[in-house]
């Protein structure tokens, strides 16, 4: 026999297994890994590296792009845009170099070379 729930009002009685998926889909559990893994932990590690792939490849195309925009301004030769966008991209670099997708001292030479750039505009 199997367990119903039944709802007050006008809702008809759903049997337990249908609301115990219904309870598992809304939680938006990540997909179930195929392939290699096995064990428990390592398939745990297969998902949170794809997580923190995707994490990494955002963060680092807002650094392009903050750079990017940063070249076009200085490109142009307007300054008061130009210092806008040094000021965002720079603040985007420490943060990657913070967060390891850019090693320290290339952080500190995009860094130097903008504000080279951003000085010989005038």
């Amino acid at each position: 026999m199997k367990k119903c729930l039944q709802f007050r009002g006008n809702f008809a009685k759903i049997p337990f297994c249908t609301v115990a998926f219904l309870s598992f889909a809304v939680k938006s559990q990540p997909e179930e890994v195929f392939g290699l893994p096995n064990i428990k932990s390592a398939k745990k590690r297969v998902q949170l590296a794809e997580v923190r792939n995707a994490r990494n490849k955002a963060d680092k195309s807002a650094l392009k792009t903050a750079l990017k925009k940063f070249e076009a301004a200085a490109a142009e030769g307007n300054r008061t845009e130009a210092e806008g966008a040094y000021k965002v991209a720079v603040k985007i670099v420490d943060k990657s170099a913070a967060k390891g997708l850019l090693h320290k001292n290339n952080a500190a030479h995009k860094k130097s070379a903008m504000t080279i750039k951003l000085n010989s505009i005038g």
